[in-house]
């Protein structure tokens, strides 16, 4: 594993630094200061193999020379994806947002507690390891994603028909990549070095689709100062794709219908046939045979069409690809914003995972983005994803007609929907945002109304020692999920420091009784310095819990 660098004109913290980091097993490389750093930088990047590059930068702010502020700039500009974590004695304000704001990954203030500094290495060591394989898989990144089942059947079928110039119809609801496939099957055939051109038949007036597909002459309508190229002449020699085919007009879908089975076509106004050799693909959200019978698609246009069929499966289907989809677009987003790729917390993934999406990749790819410009900081949170994602949230229902227990589930995102709800209002993250993007998609389901809940009492500590079999085990999360949901629907302000408290208050006194009341052993248990747990004990009024 490469090293953690320190970088600190203090010799004494570097020395705690070092000791802790070794019995960790967790190498390290220390510096007094930033030039020293960026000196080592510039060997790593030249190729110097004598010292790998760092893990993870530990930095003091104030230093002789150049500050650590300034060494976070410039490290960041070198090593973009390096978490830095700064340390600091002067514990103001100013110092912590501008160490967030110029992408640091933690800010640690002195005296710090070294268990929890320690901690806090590891997590950032553990963070860079995974944006070391993300961006491994960035480089290799093909031009589609798609590690599910359902579009390996869809990467097979691309290579099957490489060699082949047939008809192919998409079917899949809208935002689920339809025209990626189309630009897959082009870029993979016999015609991969003609034209590829697009268009979407429902977003085109009707009076204006004509043209827009076969051409017009100069003089065939008003306005028509010169002749004009259709879309089947711009692709000549390569590949149409006519998305939204099912919202074709029906007299237009007769014109279409001469062009798949005679091979040319007339512009409008014109007298002349036009030779297309051009290979269609189609696509559709849309059952078509269902507007066969409807009597609002021709049949042998369908069946034209219908050569070969390609089912794009939804992204509620592939849900397994939703993490590599998402730092791809956490990435893409950055580059197209010209801002540092924000990284995302895997209790974000796992909610994010779970979601439904409604408007597919398409809206995936909107959340990311609105995650890029919202998101507070570097990592994304929980409580950063969008109201929509949160109201979704998984939760138990109690069956129907059955009395809801006191400690019932209420919904975890309901802790920080106001704010989300009012940021949502103001920026949105998308057209497709919130809504169906099809008419075929599952509606999100509604959230739950929150019950009315009764504080969950706590066991005696003679009955958690006496009889821990006998105890009956409760879901203590979707308890304290209840709690939460109770203080702040009653409006209790400081909501988060009386939850913390009584969760700290707990597990001390839990730890304490473990060990009859010794607390080194009981600091060693939670795995927190003594120091902490004498602090703690003090602030949580637990003195009455002398040490045996």
């Amino acid at each position: 594993m490469k090293p953690i660098w320190i970088v600190d004109d203090d010799p004494s913290i570097r020395f705690v630094l070092e000791k802790a980091l070794a019995r960790e097993n967790l190498p390290t490389r220390s510096f007094t200061q930033a030039r020293e750093v960026l000196d080592a930088l510039a060997d790593v990047a030249a190729g110097d193999t004598s010292h790998p590059g760092p893990q993870v930068l530990v930095s003091d702010i104030r230093m002789p020379g150049a500050s650590g502020l300034q060494l976070l700039e410039k490290v960041r500009a070198l090593q973009p994806g390096l978490p830095v974590i700064v340390m600091t004695a002067y514990s103001d304000l100013d110092s912590a947002v501008s160490a967030f704001q110029g992408g640091a990954f933690e800010y640690l203030p002195k005296p710090f507690d070294l268990p929890k500094a320690v901690e806090l290495i590891r997590r950032a060591v553990e963070e860079s390891q995974r944006e070391e394989v993300a961006e491994q898989q960035q480089a290799a990144m093909p031009e589609m994603l798609g590690q599910a089942p359902a579009m390996q059947d869809v990467f097979r079928a691309i290579g099957r028909l490489s060699q082949s110039v047939v008809t192919v119809l998409i079917t899949g609801e809208s935002g689920s990549g339809k025209e990626l496939v189309a630009h897959a099957l082009h870029k993979h055939s016999p015609v991969a070095g003609g034209p590829f051109v697009a268009i979407n038949t429902a977003a085109i007036p009707k009076d204006l689709l004509e043209s827009e597909l076969f051409g017009h002459e100069r003089g065939a309508f008003t306005g028509a100062q010169t002749q004009r190229r259709g879309r089947f002449e711009q692709a000549e020699g390569g590949t149409l794709f006519l998305d939204e085919i099912g919202d074709m007009p029906f007299d237009l879908q007769t014109r279409l219908l001469r062009v798949l089975s005679d091979g040319q076509f007339y512009r409008v106004g014109g007298h002349a046939a036009v030779k297309a050799h051009v290979r269609v693909i189609a696509a559709t959200h849309q059952n078509l045979e269902q507007r066969v019978k409807d009597g609002a698609f021709r049949e042998d246009l369908f069946h034209r069409l219908n050569v070969i069929r390609l089912r794009l499966p939804a992204l509620r289907e592939r849900s397994e690809d939703v993490p590599m989809l998402t730092r791809y677009f956490l990435q893409r987003s950055a580059r197209q914003l010209g801002v540092e790729p924000k990284r995302i917390s895997d209790a974000a993934l796992a909610l994010l995972t779970r979601f439904a999406f409604p408007g597919n990749v398409r809206q995936l790819e909107n959340i990311c983005h609105w995650l890029t410009v919202m998101a507070p900081a570097q990592v994304i949170s929980v409580q950063d994803l969008p109201p929509e994602v949160l109201e979704t949230a998984p939760h138990k229902v109690a069956a129907p007609g059955a009395a809801r227990a006191p400690d019932s589930a209420a919904p975890a995102n309901h802790t920080d929907e106001t704010r989300h709800a009012g940021e949502a209002r103001q920026v949105g993250y998308g057209e497709n945002a919130g809504a169906a993007g099809n008419e075929s998609a599952a509606p999100a389901p509604a959230p739950a109304p929150a019950p009315a809940l009764a504080p969950v009492p706590s066991l005696p500590a003679a009955a958690l020692f006496a009889q821990p079999s006998a105890i009956p085990i409760a879901d203590w999360e979707t308890a304290l999920q209840a709690q939460a949901w109770q203080l702040l629907r009653d409006g209790q302000p400081d909501v988060w420091d009386i939850l913390l408290r009584r969760f700290e208050s707990s597990v001390i006194r839990t730890a304490l009784q473990a060990t009859h009341g010794r607390r080194v052993d009981a600091a060693q248990r939670l795995g927190i310095g003594r120091n902490t747990i004498t602090r703690k004990i003090q602030e949580l009024g637990l003195d009455a819990l002398d040490e045996g």
